[in-house]
């Protein structure tokens, strides 16, 4: 089990190993590899606005407008604030099963 589905299910008990593998390998190595890229922080409106318009958006394809896919964030933004290090393959993976998504990234 990697250190990422350990982290998922805390927040997603019956957590999909495929999907949590695949948004691994969406993020690549690169970005896990850097502890802040890893990261997400919720206080940051540029980095919340890009995982919309490019996670969000692109990789899941959402067509809801940007209103209520900043909610979708701001409730995983929820869902997370006791956990100060926010993951972002966890941050992705609770986005994708709130938005029914999580064929997209399997």
């Amino acid at each position: 089990m990697s250190e990422y589905l350990a982290d998922v299910k805390k927040y997603s008990s019956g957590a999909d190993e495929a999907a949590v593998t695949g948004i691994e390998n969406y993020l690549g190595k690169g970005i896990l590899s850097q502890r802040d890229a890893s990261m997400v922080a919720c206080s940051d409106a540029e980095e919340l606005k890009r995982i919309r318009e490019n996670f969000c958006k692109k990789k899941l394809g959402l067509s809801q407008g940007d209103d209520e896919i900043d909610a979708i964030l701001q409730s995983v933004c929820e869902q997370m604030k006791a956990d100060n290090s926010k993951s972002r393959v966890t941050f992705y993976y609770l986005v994708a099963e709130k938005t029914g998504t999580l064929d997209k990234v399997s």
